[in-house]
């Protein structure tokens, strides 16, 4: 497979898979949890309230390992694992792209000011699980 043809397999799953697990390094230990993601080529994005543990631990150490993909179907059902740096942001352009109805459980509207956006720009993503081929490695500057 090459490198475009990686590409395009990781932006399948992505684009088809919004809900993922996410894990943080919490006192020196992985702290998971499930978030739902939205993507913008191999980029990722998730909202989440600034005032939530998973924001304290990515202020000290902003990479994070994410899965996504996976259906539990059986092998051969493709996922990926993707590791990245995650930047906090308040950009309401950013906002405004992610927000929908169903954040008002959570949020006070789109200018709430605990609402933010963690964008995940990926270092490496691992195409697993595809049937019959070993993992595949796509690293990204």
């Amino acid at each position: 497979m090459t490198k475009d043809e990686l590409k395009i397999a990781i932006q399948h799953i992505l684009s088809d898979s919004n809900v993922g697990i996410m894990a943080t390094v919490q006192n020196n230990k992985p702290h998971a949890r499930y978030m739902t993601f939205s993507n913008e080529e191999l980029n990722l994005y998730t909202a989440t309230d600034e005032n939530t543990h998973k924001v304290d631990e990515l202020e000290n150490n902003p990479y994070t390992h994410i899965l996504l993909g996976y259906e539990g179907e059986e092998y051969g059902d493709e996922y990926v694992e993707y590791e990245g740096k995650v930047h906090i942001s308040d950009s309401l352009e950013l906002k405004q792209k992610l927000w929908n109805t169903n954040m008002e459980k959570w949020f006070d509207g789109l200018h709430d000011p605990n609402y933010t956006v963690l964008e995940i720009k990926p270092d490496q993503i691992r195409l697993m699980n595809k049937k019959g081929e070993e993992p595949m490695i796509l690293d990204l500057p």
